[in-house]
């Protein structure tokens, strides 16, 4: 009679079974890194790390099905369907490949638990097929609940992957995700393998070849694992190539793309460090703001190539220089800043003196040698200041006191001597929003003939009326207004101000600007003009430009050119504070001033000073021989405008005649001063000395 077993899987060969642990520990390891980075890729790569994951996801899970499949000895032979086999690793791929890209790609929120169920419930598909494909000689009977739990437990287990994966972004996110990947593949192998009971039918039959056996599952793991590695590359190469990528665009970030010093982003984190570091160890920082002297000439005489090897050489030999706890950046343009540990002061003269060495030695370039030079200012932390904006704002504030002594290239912040540029500084930047805060205004001071009294015209005076400050003197604002940049559009402002409240008036009076040296650079100047006029309305020949002697001798052929432009739209040119400059005779014959404004320090001088009065009757004569009327300012006193009536003086301005004022004052001035000509009485108000005003 022919013996009946039932069987249950229970025999395995334990080498088998951790090779099939191993293979799906790292197909699950590396699925769920290849999935987490294709959600971090958007377009082709991210359907690139998708296929990849689907490939990687689907050959474990098949790998460590059969490998699992083969350590079982049902007690009796076996075999493999090779169609059901192949279509079963196909499922496997498929399916995950459709469950990843719905977990990363859906529109609503359940997407990663959605995709992670489909692609436990492939890992379902493909295991049941793989046993559609096992054939063993003997009855096959499946138990229902067990069968049943199995993919209950894959789906469960794989939707809590996936959901993990991508929900959770905490430093073990991937690991925990893993491990329940694991648990997906797991628990479905060998609860589905509870399920299935083998009754063998040919109990004197020949087993498959053990060895065989064990062959055929080294062979599968090691097609698994190439399949793996092969994803594990893609990530480790995609990883080093974003590591290379990110450390470049650092490098980029941080470092000055000119020179290679770190620039000004990676010196702000240097000096925060150095501050922590000396705030901990109780030591001391000195920061060091470096300003090259003469950058500009070289730039605009050799051109920019030249100015941009001057800057990398200079870089390189502060670089070369540095030792232990010292630091160089380059800010931008010009500047540089070093930052060191000090030890005591004798140890932070050496390191000034290396760098003024290397700051100072001549660099042979294009056959000529270049000394750029550079001013120096010093702060130390903590005894300058406690804090990183503070030290870099009192070394740079040292650096421009440095800048402003030409007998020095070195100097250290000191409290009292350095308010006043703090000072000057911060009205600066006040001085940006004046104009568009409406604290910027014009007023007029009149310019009158001197034989008849009549009124000419007006120059109108730039105002500034500081919120908290009051009046701001244009002797202290204006040289502000140069320095930092704001000239321009100040000095735009005042023209088309003026022009427009000129045209306004019911009379053909005469205004006069003056123009700033910084402005009359701009090589568009007698283009805004004519715009101006345009504008406004205003005649030109009502239009009255001054300009300083200074200004036109930085480039005589070009000042020139730009002053018979202006000309050419009908406006007259002045020579402003003649006589305190150049005062050649050249200057007259050769540009087409309309008026010779005489200085005032003249004037103040020409009742007490026959050196002053000699000056003024030969400007006066001057003007009478070239036939160039001849205005002096700051007529202050009754005694100087007869003395300027009796030299045939044409014109005249100053308090005696009008203190600067606002617009609408101007008629009611006018009322009270009335000027009879020379040698008359002058009918005006009681005569006082006053200080006057720019």
């Amino acid at each position: 009679m022919m013996r009946v077993i039932t069987c249950v899987f229970v025999e395995h060969d334990i080498k088998l079974v951790l090779l099939a642990a191993m293979v799906c520990l790292a197909g699950s390891w590396t699925t769920i890194r290849l999935f987490t980075r294709a959600n971090t890729t958007a377009g082709l790569a991210s359907v690139g790390w998708h296929f990849l994951a689907a490939v990687a996801a689907g050959s474990s899970i098949w790998c460590t099905h059969f490998i699992a499949i083969i350590a079982y000895d049902p007690g009796t032979p076996v075999s493999f369907n090779p169609v059901l086999t192949i279509v079963s690793l196909l499922i496997a791929m498929a399916g995950t490949a459709v469950g990843l890209t719905i977990a990363s790609t859906g529109p609503t929120q359940i997407a990663p638990a959605a995709g992670g169920l489909i692609v436990g419930l492939a890992i379902a598909l493909m295991h049941y097929t793989g046993m559609a494909a096992y054939h063993v000689e003997g009855l096959v009977e499946w138990t229902t609940a067990y069968l049943v739990a199995s993919v209950v437990l894959s789906a469960l287990f794989g939707a809590a992957a996936l959901h993990v994966a991508i929900r959770h972004t905490n430093a073990n996110s991937k690991y925990i995700a893993t491990g329940i990947l694991v648990l997906a593949i797991v628990s479905l192998h060998f609860t589905g393998m509870a399920a299935v009971q083998v009754t063998p039918m040919n109990l004197g039959g020949a087993h498959a070849d053990p060895d065989a056996l064990q062959a055929m599952a080294l062979a599968v793991a090691v097609v698994g694992l190439v399949v793996v590695g092969a994803g594990i590359a893609s990530y480790l190469i995609d990883d080093r190539t974003r590591l290379d990528n990110y450390q470049r665009l650092r490098e980029m970030a941080m470092n000055d793309a000119l020179t290679g010093l770190p620039n000004r982003t990676c010196f702000t984190d240097h000096l925060d460090l150095e501050i922590q570091y000396a705030r901990r160890a109780a030591s001391k920082i000195a920061l060091i703001c470096i300003d090259l002297d003469r950058f500009k000439e070289i730039n605009d005489l050799r051109g920019h190539s030249v100015g941009d090897e001057v800057l990398k050489t200079l870089a390189g030999r502060m670089s070369d220089l540095l030792g232990e706890g010292e630091f160089v950046a380059r800010l931008g343009g010009d500047e540089f800043v070093a930052v060191k540990r000090m030890r005591d002061q004798a140890d932070l003269l050496d390191f000034i003196s290396r760098l003024e060495t290397a700051l100072f030695a001549p660099i042979w370039l294009d056959n000529f040698d270049a000394t750029a030079g550079a001013s120096l200012g010093v702060a130390i932390y903590p005894d300058d200041a406690d804090n990183r904006d503070m030290l870099t704002n009192n070394a740079d504030l040292a650096m421009y006191r440095a800048k402003a002594d030409v007998t020095k290239i070195v100097c250290f912040y000191e409290r009292s001597m350095d308010e006043a540029v703090r000072s000057r500084r911060t009205l600066a930047s006040e001085l940006r929003s004046a104009m568009e805060n409406g604290e910027l205004d014009l007023h007029y001071q009149v310019q009158t003939s001197v034989s008849t009294g009549e009124v000419l015209g007006y120059e109108a005076l730039l105002r500034w009326k500081h919120p908290t400050r009051g009046f701001i003197p244009p002797s202290l604002f204006i040289p502000l207004a140069e320095e930092n940049g704001l000239i321009k559009p100040i000095g735009d402002w005042v023209l088309r101000t003026a022009c427009a409240k000129a045209a306004a008036w019911p009379n053909d009076y005469k205004i006069a600007v003056n123009l700033s040296p910084v402005q009359f650079t701009n090589a568009d100047l007698p283009k805004l003009v004519h715009e101006v006029l345009l504008e406004t309305g205003l005649p030109p020949s009502r239009l009255e430009l001054e300009i300083t002697e200074t200004t036109i001798f930085a480039d005589r052929e070009r000042a020139l050119h730009m002053l018979r432009r202006i000309k050419a739209l009908g406006v007259t040119i002045a020579i402003d504070d003649f006589g305190t400059g150049y005062s050649s005779l050249e200057t007259l014959r050769a540009f087409p001033f309309d008026k010779i404004k005489l200085d005032r320090s003249f004037i103040l001088e020409v009742e007490t000073s026959p050196q002053s009065k000699a000056i003024i009757r030969a400007v006066l004569a001057l003007g009478q021989s070239l036939d160039i009327p001849v205005l002096a300012e700051g007529v202050e006193t009754s005694s100087q405008l007869t003395l300027l009536a009796d030299e045939g003086c044409d014109e005249a301005q100053g308090f005696l005649l009008g203190r600067p004022m606002p617009l609408e004052e101007i008629t009611k001035s006018l009322s009270e001063v009335r000027l009879v000509p020379r040698r008359k009485t002058l009918l005006l108000p009681e005569d006082a000395e006053f200080a006057q005003v720019g």
